[in-house]
């Protein structure tokens, strides 16, 4: 079952008629990724928006939604925790868990299994529940 199924739905629209961003020129050299990459050539014209052809340049307009933004793709918000007392402070029916980088294993896997009794859905566990 989705949680805020509808705020994904507005979400998802809004991205189908945002544009496909690509870095300035990348069609041209097989050198460069199509990643975007914000041009800062003096005389570059993309960056002036001076030819009809190329594509747009990434504005503050194209943003998504307010009401979905931190929403992980299962709709739960998504939260960085690094102790059991920011656990403590989460609701498992709306909030999701991502493991912080730095927690080592002992501790990630005392916080993955408070998680687990309190059904929270975690996102990044890395480590397998043990039967201790």
């Amino acid at each position: 079952m989705t949680i805020n199924k509808d705020k994904l739905e507005i979400r998802k629209k809004v991205s189908k008629n945002r544009p496909k961003f690509i870095r300035p020129e990348s069609w041209r050299y097989k050198r460069l990724e199509t990643t975007w990459r914000k041009p800062k050539g003096v005389d570059n014209h993309q960056r002036k928006q001076k030819s009809r052809g190329r594509p747009g340049l990434v504005k503050i307009g194209y943003g998504g939604p307010r009401i979905s933004k931190g929403l992980h793709p299962s709709g739960y918000t998504d939260n960085l925790v690094h102790n059991l007392q920011e656990l403590a402070k989460l609701d498992p029916k709306i909030d999701g868990v991502r493991l912080g980088h730095s927690v080592g294993t002992k501790k990630r896997k005392e916080i993955l299994n408070i998680a687990i009794e309190k059904k929270f859905k975690v996102f990044n566990a890395r480590v397998k529940q043990s039967a201790s």
